[in-house]
Parts: structure tokens; C-alpha cells; sequence
């Protein structure tokens, strides 16, 4: 009876340790989803609608294999001097089928994206015109000015959650906007 009492208590003991030892489901590491998965832009459009008489023009970027060391290739217009456009901004991803318009996805998430404009030897001027769900701007869409003939570039840069509160940021100045850079390009330009 001592033979069995014993091995019953070791039995008790042994299934106590087993069941104490026992993880619980809810104490599983399970990795957390990546907060922004950064999306893949193989070509920035930026299409100039032309106002009062002056000739609709595009801007074109496209890197077919995004990041992946082959040569961007830019397609140019000339544009108009002393004219003013309307521009839409339309960013791709070629690199899937159907091809994937993450412009789309830039303006459901407007509040955590804002595109930059700096001219660089070009007579060009910007006003943003539309805005997110905050009021604070987005611009992809945009209305520019040229001015008198010159030969430059544009640099265009999309940041993702800059700080659109700090100074300058919403009037379009990109020194204090922090964020990280989905993508930037800079356009040669030319205006006759």
C-alpha cells in the first residue's frame, strides 16, 4: 500500500509539473505587423493639365526594376513659359499585374503623406490643392507657374509621416518635415 501511495503521489506530482510548465496560447511571441510596409514606386507621372490656352504636358520617371541597379529612364515636355498648369501626380508600381496605382494609396493614408516641390534653376512656383482629412496638405494634385524661359530641375520628393505641424511644413518646405522618403526624384526641366 506505502508502494502505491507513493507512486500515486509522485504520479500527482509529476502531472502538477507538466501542467505548470504548460505555455498558455496567449504567451506565444508572435512577430508584430511592420507599420508602414514600404511600397515599391517604379514610376513617378507628373501630368500637367494646361490652363487658359497653354498645351497639356507630362513629366515622366520610370525605374523598372525599382531598386535594383538598372538606369531610370525619363521621359520629358517642354514646358510652356508664362503658363500655368494643373498637376496630377500618379505613382505605379509596373512591376506586378495588374499594374498596382499606389497614388491610390498615398491618398488613403493622406494624413501620413505629403509631397515636396523644390525647384532647382527653374522659374516654377507651386500651391498645393488639395488637402487630408486634417486640412494639412497631401498634393497630388498641384498647381504651378512658369515663369519666364529657363533650363533646371524640379525636385520631387514624397515623405511618409512628416511632422506637417512644424514650421514651413504645409507651406511646403521640407527642412523641418522629417519623415522618411518613399521616393524622390528630380526632373530636368525645361522651359521655352
Amino acid at each position: 500500500m506505502t508502494t502505491n501511495l507513493r507512486y500515486m503521489t509522485m504520479a500527482l506530482f509529476a502531472a502538477a509539473a507538466i501542467t505548470g510548465c504548460k505555455r498558455d496560447e496567449e504567451d506565444t511571441l508572435v512577430p508584430p505587423p511592420p507599420a508602414n510596409e514600404e511600397e515599391v514606386i517604379t514610376t513617378m507621372i507628373l501630368s500637367f493639365d494646361g490652363q487658359a490656352g497653354a498645351a497639356d504636358k507630362e513629366l515622366r520617371f520610370t525605374d523598372s526594376d525599382g531598386d535594383g541597379g538598372g538606369v531610370p529612364v525619363f521621359e520629358l515636355d517642354t514646358l510652356q513659359a508664362a503658363s500655368n498648369y494643373n498637376v496630377n501626380i500618379i505613382l505605379l508600381n509596373e512591376t506586378v499585374s495588374p499594374i498596382d496605382t499606389i497614388s491610390n494609396e498615398v491618398l488613403e493614408e493622406g494624413v501620413d503623406h505629403q509631397f515636396f516641390f523644390q525647384p532647382i534653376d527653374a522659374n516654377i512656383t507651386f500651391a498645393y490643392a488639395d488637402t487630408d482629412a486634417n486640412g494639412n496638405p497631401i498634393s497630388l494634385q498641384t498647381t504651378m507657374a512658369c515663369g519666364t524661359a529657363s533650363v533646371g530641375s524640379l525636385k520631387v520628393t514624397l515623405r511618409h509621416e512628416p511632422d506637417k505641424t512644424a514650421a514651413g511644413v504645409a507651406s511646403g518646405d521640407i527642412t523641418n518635415a522629417a519623415g522618411e522618403t518613399d521616393i524622390e526624384v528630380t526632373f530636368p526641366v525645361v522651359i521655352e
